[in-house]
């Protein structure tokens, strides 16, 4: 008999003494009760306790078998991934093998606004976490998912504007912009070009700066000529 129900046998027991005591009229008789009542009273309150600190044990193993899947072996960072787009969505490839043949609870993805975080638990022993920021642009958190596939994640998020991305996230956008060389409409041709031979002049070897000397005297006799500037 569990817990519950002697809990139940009790409480029938308590009351068929209190009403028993509400029909005598002896007053030993009615001592006699109250005493049982009270005994009858404590038990009840004891396997109640009993019942509560059970209870609460089998939450404790059950969060700490939740926590113990979560946490099992290590975590490992997700760095090799590819993505495309189409109109509506930006598409990245996660691959990782037999993610498919785990549970599909053990994939979880969370969306912000500006960002995505995977994580992939107990696969091979091991987590794998994967967590970008700053996406170049919002999108939508409610219609972006995660998708298993054989041997791969996808996660799909939904763009706020059907635009075209030129990269995915804002970082990767200041790189190229630093990267990008400057370019003045207004500059003279003439002046990036002799820029680029002292480039090339200055990082050269004895061989390549006597090959550019060479053509920047032929070029001078030839411009004092009135001969094109440089044909060489």
């Amino acid at each position: 008999m569990d817990l519950s129900e002697q809990i139940s046998q009790l409480e029938n027991d308590l009351q068929e003494i209190k009403c028993l005591f509400e029909k005598s009229e002896r007053k030993r008789v009615k001592d006699v009760l109250t005493q049982e009542q009270k005994k009858i009273e404590r038990e009840i309150a004891l396997k109640q306790q009993q019942k509560e600190s059970h209870a609460n044990k089998e939450a404790g193993d059950s969060n700490k078998s939740a926590t113990s899947s979560t946490s099992k072996g290590y975590t490992v960072k997700i760095n090799n991934y590819g993505w495309d787009q189409s109109d509506k969505f930006v598409k990245i490839y996660i691959t990782l093998k037999g993610v498919h043949k785990i549970p599909p609870e053990n994939v979880e993805a969370s969306f912000t606004e500006r960002s995505f975080v995977v994580l992939v638990k107990d696969l091979d022993g091991k987590n794998h976490q994967m967590t970008i920021k700053n996406l170049l642009s919002p999108i939508d958190v409610q219609e972006s998912c995660r998708k298993v596939k054989t041997d791969m994640v996808l996660i799909m998020c939904k763009k706020k504007t059907p635009k075209k991305w030129e990269c995915l996230t804002q970082v990767e956008k200041q790189t190229k912009e630093k990267e990008k060389p400057s370019y003045d409409e207004n500059a003279d041709p003439s002046e990036g070009l002799m820029s680029m031979l002292k480039k090339i002049y200055s990082e050269g070897d004895d061989e390549m700066k006597r090959t550019i000397n060479k053509a920047w005297t032929e070029s001078q006799e030839k411009k004092a000529r009135g001969e094109d500037m440089m044909d060489f």
